[in-house]
């Protein structure tokens, strides 16, 4: 008799593009007892915007920390550009990290730096720059994300939450990553400053050429930031597929989820392990 679980962990075919800058296969992770991935499959294609979607405690932020290397999964294979990052020794991670440009979902800057030193960070820290010229690409970062140059002295705590995630976004994509992460980019923002976010990830994303993965539950940024879209549920990816097929995919856990209704095979799900 086939289990609830496993019909969720079959994943539907769909037409993806074979050219892939990030690829993971069967990664799984655990802690403790508690099986948080249990397999995930995922290729993130080049060039391209791919929104993992699901509800909380579902494994998102574990697989996005594997990918960053700041979790270690138990299994499996995380590749780069074809080439297998697992069990890198710390010359070859940080090699690898200054592919990456990260937004983190609750922005995560210095308190006790200027607007414009977080967002030169990673230039000055990571890269060895010189603090004039880290500045002027700071500054031009800022622009491009609707900041005026006189923000650049101020302080964290003198700007808003919204001013907060623009700083974020400008110091993710100051060195002009290969593959930008975005974690939950519109937490905790009102709708209308969530869209402007969400223009400004479309914004670099493009400009940079940037290939882009992001994680998020909220669908009003996934449907407008994705190219494809793929969904995770008991630490499987259950579904993926270009942004265009999820309104007609009859997976019944996506149905629910991206509809927002309290009925369905996950609530059935949640009210057996209560």
């Amino acid at each position: 008799m086939t289990t609830t679980t496993d019909q969720t962990a079959k994943q539907e075919e769909k037409e993806i593009p074979e050219s892939c800058k990030l690829q993971l296969c069967g990664v799984k992770k655990s802690f403790n007892s508690k099986k948080v991935l249990r397999g995930i499959d995922l290729k993130v294609p080049q060039g391209q915007s791919l929104v993992v979607i699901g509800g909380s405690g579902t494994g998102k932020s574990v697989m996005l920390k594997c990918v960053l290397g700041l979790l270690h999964p138990d299994e499996g294979s995380i590749m780069v550009d074809g080439r297998e990052t697992m069990g890198l020794d710390a010359r070859d991670r940080n090699r690898l990290m200054k592919k990456f440009g990260m937004l983190f979902q609750g922005a995560a800057l210095f308190d006790s730096m200027k607007i414009w030193e977080n967002v030169a960070f990673g230039l000055v820290q990571g890269r060895g720059m010189d603090r004039n010229d880290a500045q002027a690409i700071a500054l031009e970062k800022m622009k491009a994300v609707g900041l005026d140059e006189q923000v650049g002295d101020l302080y964290p705590a003198e700007l808003s939450g919204g001013m907060q995630k623009r700083v974020g976004l400008a110091r993710a994509v100051a060195a002009n990553p290969e593959i930008l992460f975005f974690d939950e980019p519109t937490t905790g923002l009102d709708p209308i400053m969530a869209d402007v976010i969400n223009e400004l990830i479309i914004k670099s994303v493009k400009e940079l050429g940037a290939t882009a993965l992001s994680i998020t539950h909220d669908m009003a940024s996934a449907r407008k930031i994705a190219d494809v879209i793929a969904m995770i549920h008991e630490g499987r990816i259950i579904w993926c597929g270009p942004v265009g097929e999820l309104d007609h995919t009859d997976n019944e856990y996506v149905d629910q989820f991206i509809h927002g209704r309290a009925e369905g095979p996950i609530t059935d799900i949640i009210g057996k392990a209560a």
